[in-house]
C-alpha cells in the first residue's frame, strides 16, 4: 500500500470552508479504482491545519491518482487557499488496509 499523510496549512479565512473547497478533489479520489481511503481531519492543535490521510493499493494506483484530472485541478486551485507549502509523508508499507488496535477495546457494547 502507498500510505500518505499530508498536513495542509490553510489560510484562516478558508479553514472552516476547507471540506467544501476540496469536495471535488475528495470525491474524485475516492472514486479511483486503486484508492483505499482518502480522509480529512482538522488538527486539534491548529484550527487552520487540515490533515489528509490517503491509501492507495500500489504505486500504479498512486501514479494514476497524480495523473488524474481532479488531482491536476486541485494542484492548480489549492495554492490560493494555503498559507504555506503542505508537508507530506509518502511511504510504501506492507499493510493492505486498516486493522484493529489490540490495546484498546470498548469497555461495554
Amino acid at each position: 500500500m502507498i500510505f500518505i499523510v499530508v498536513k495542509w496549512p490553510v489560510r484562516p479565512e478558508y479553514a472552516d470552508d476547507w471540506p467544501g473547497i476540496v469536495a471535488d478533489f475528495t470525491e474524485g479520489t475516492r472514486g479511483e479504482v486503486g484508492n483505499l481511503f482518502f480522509d480529512w481531519s482538522r488538527s486539534v492543535d491548529d484550527p487552520n491545519e487540515w490533515v489528509l490521510v490517503e491509501g492507495f493499493r500500489d504505486g500504479e494506483a498512486g501514479a494514476d491518482h497524480v495523473g488524474s484530472d481532479h488531482f491536476k485541478a486541485a494542484v492548480a486551485k489549492l495554492p490560493d487557499y494555503v498559507s504555506a507549502t503542505p508537508k507530506i509523508i509518502s511511504e510504501t508499507i506492507g499493510a493492505t488496509g486498516w486493522g484493529e488496535m489490540a490495546e484498546v477495546r470498548p469497555s461495554r457494547p
